[in-house]
């Protein structure tokens, strides 16, 4: 494989969301690269804000707790102690950045409440709009850097390999030139797998590149049956659905079906503030009887105001969100497993760390606990750049590999929507191993033309393979045929894919200096 040029850095940073830019300005220099403008991608869409334990009567022990509690016994207690203890200093961190939080009439943070939290404790900027305003600073504090370069606009096409090491990214611009970046520490923080489903709130960067980079690679990675559905995605025609953020149920919007009930009393003590899996569960099973669920948010004061993200969202679909309830469905939200990670962010491959959503720290379990995300992206961030200061790595020299690929077409639209639909009817909300099966028989027919094609199949076969081993429901992992948790102590679930075939990297020479 050829690149068309080569170029060195003491680290680089794949993604430009708030694990990629935390990393970034924890790093000391970096060379850090995302497919769009930095800043963006789930991050920039977040509406419901980042846990933290700040107000009198909360800690950090009870946010752990919580966070274990909906997690279906598959949370690390060690990863979920120290993510909490380090919340308020991460916010604080994000205050010296220009982040503006909501105050109270006091003048203290506004903290709401999200399903699966015992406390008020989820602290916002702008309303509904806090990811959008966290990536506005990060962004900017980014780009005053004189020691970060940053790359946009080129896709992850692989890792690079020198030896038994990772030694670097290859990248691709729109043009189809291709850039190799070498260094002795990669961190990829390229977010989840949504738009690998037909329906999901993320936006169509979020397919996978990373997790299948890492998989072709050999890395270890844990946790993959897991992926949580958003309850609450406003069900209209668009592509990803706009999303209605669990802070309006904080607020008090309530769950109705098709005969104006509320469905989620009888379903679970907390009503519609019971853990995520629980609720999207109940609307898929709606879905799938032809019905609708409906959120109303009519008897929420001041709801343009204090959720103008989620007002202006329906306004634009004709929707008025203060007279009338709003239509709504599950959808693919946010990937619990990844790339098995250590607590410093370590991958199982010498010189590769991960981070955010593509990563598996095991912090979320089998149900993430609601605006855990953002923190935890804040969190490794710090902690990866800290270990990567303490561990002297050579620059990469030697023979530079990278796996072997004859896939050069452009995605076919209607295969692409075909896989997304695969996914979506197969690892649903609601699973079956007849479903499945069918699945897996499905795709090894399957004849990719693209890389986006390639990386979504590869996806999809570990995807449907780690589910079908889990031979119960647990979490977000919900199968119709095994419809209790198995007994015994439950147990989180790994693989090491086969590395595929490498070729040698080359340039204008196969061999680093």
């Amino acid at each position: 494989m050829i690149a068309q040029d080569f170029i060195t850095a003491p680290a680089v940073v794949v993604g430009g969301g708030i694990a990629g830019l935390a990393t970034a300005l924890s790093l000391r220099g970096c060379i850090l690269v995302a497919n769009e403008p930095v800043g963006g991608g789930a991050s920039k869409l977040a509406q419901g804000g980042i846990a933290a334990a700040l107000e009198c009567g909360d800690s950090p022990a009870l946010h752990a707790a919580d966070t274990l509690r909906v997690s279906a016994g598959l949370t690390d207690p060690e990863i979920a102690a120290l993510v909490t203890r380090a919340a308020r200093t991460r916010i604080d961190w994000l205050r010296r950045l220009g982040v503006d939080f909501d105050l109270d009439d006091s003048g203290e943070p506004a903290l709401g409440r999200e399903a699966g939290h015992s406390r008020h404790r989820i602290v916002h900027a702008g309303g509904d709009r806090t990811g959008a305003a966290v990536m506005r600073a990060m962004r900017h504090a980014a780009m005053q850097r004189p020691d970060i370069r940053v790359l946009e606009g080129l896709d992850l096409v692989d890792l690079i390999r020198c030896g038994n090491r990772a030694g670097g990214v290859l990248l691709e611009a729109p043009d189809a030139s291709r850039l190799a970046v070498l260094a002795p520490h990669v961190v990829l923080a390229t977010g989840g797998i949504g738009a690998c489903f037909d329906r999901t709130t993320n936006p169509g960067i979020s397919r996978g590149a990373g997790l299948a980079a890492a998989a072709r690679s050999g890395v270890c990675l844990a946790d993959l049956e897991f992926m949580q559905f958003h309850p609450t995605a406003l069900a209209v025609e668009a592509d990803p659905l706009p999303l209605l953020t669990e802070a309006l149920r904080g607020a008090g919007a309530v769950l109705l079906d098709d005969s104006g009930d509320r469905f989620m009393q009888a379903a679970h003590a907390d009503a519609e503030l019971a853990p995520r899996d629980v609720i999207a569960r109940r609307v898929a099973a709606l879905q799938a009887a032809g019905r609708t669920a409906w959120l109303d948010a009519t008897g929420i004061p001041d709801l343009a105001t204090r959720f103008p993200a989620a007002f202006a969202l329906a306004a634009h679909a004709g929707l008025d969100t203060s007279r009338q309830p709003l239509p709504v469905a599950a959808a693919a939200h946010f990937h619990m497993g990844g790339i098995a990670t250590d607590a410093e962010g370590r991958s199982s491959l010498a010189g590769l760390w991960a981070c955010g959503e593509v990563a598996a720290s095991g912090l979320h379990g089998g149900n993430r606990l609601a605006s855990n995300s953002l923190l935890e992206g804040l969190v490794f961030g710090e902690r990866i750049a800290r270990a990567i200061g303490a561990e002297e790595l050579s620059p990469p020299r030697g023979q530079l590999e990278i796996p072997r690929r004859r896939i050069s077409g452009e995605p076919d639209p209607a295969l692409v929507a075909s896989l997304r639909r695969l996914m979506g009817h197969s690892l649903g909300p609601l699973r079956s191993g007849l479903m499945m099966a069918q699945a897996l028989k499905r795709l090894d027919d399957w004849k990719a033309v693209s890389r986006t094609e390639d990386d979504q199949q590869l996806i999809a076969r570990l995807m449907l393979r780690a589910a079908l081993e889990r031979r119960e429901s647990r979490g977000a992992h919900y199968r119709l045929d095994y419809p209790d948790p198995a007994p015994g102590r439950p147990v989180r679930s790994f693989v090491e894919p086969l590395p595929d075939a490498v070729e040698i990297l080359a340039g204008a020479s196969s061999q680093v200096a």
